[in-house]
């Protein structure tokens, strides 16, 4: 399934947002009662403690921070698909298909955006 999102579709913590609100649970509750039902809410996690909470604040995306594989395994069976996973931080080429073969819903590659090399295609006729 293909899951289609704009800025306007859903709501997302980072791990500094989330500092700021003195943790998941009181960030998601106080995002819920702001914006309501019908927008997702993604929050960013670095443990699987942080995953956990999230599950439990009713997160619907739950983004997997620089995790490494057998973290990222053991978070897919916590989660059990009640919420999306996404995979994210230090995702290469090299690793992308052995993170896809761990359950997780969406791969994020920084790399795309943040390490692209420019390529001059002027057609400049000198």
């Amino acid at each position: 399934q293909k899951e289609n999102f704009d800025h306007f579709s859903f709501s997302y913590y980072s791990d500094n947002h989330i500092d700021a609100k003195g943790g998941i649970t009181p960030a998601v509750k106080a995002l819920r009662e702001k914006i309501g039902h019908t927008v997702k809410i993604e929050v960013e996690t670095r443990t699987l403690e942080e995953v956990k909470e999230a599950l439990s604040a009713g997160a619907d995306i739950i983004m997997l921070d620089n995790m490494d594989n057998d973290t990222m395994a053991e978070a897919v069976k916590i989660v059990n698909k009640k919420a999306l996973l996404e995979a994210s931080g230090n995702l290469t080429p090299e690793r992308l298909r052995s993170v896809a073969l761990l359950g997780v819903d969406i791969l994020s590659i920084g790399a795309l955006t943040h390490s692209v090399t420019a390529f001059d295609i002027s057609m400049r006729m000198a």
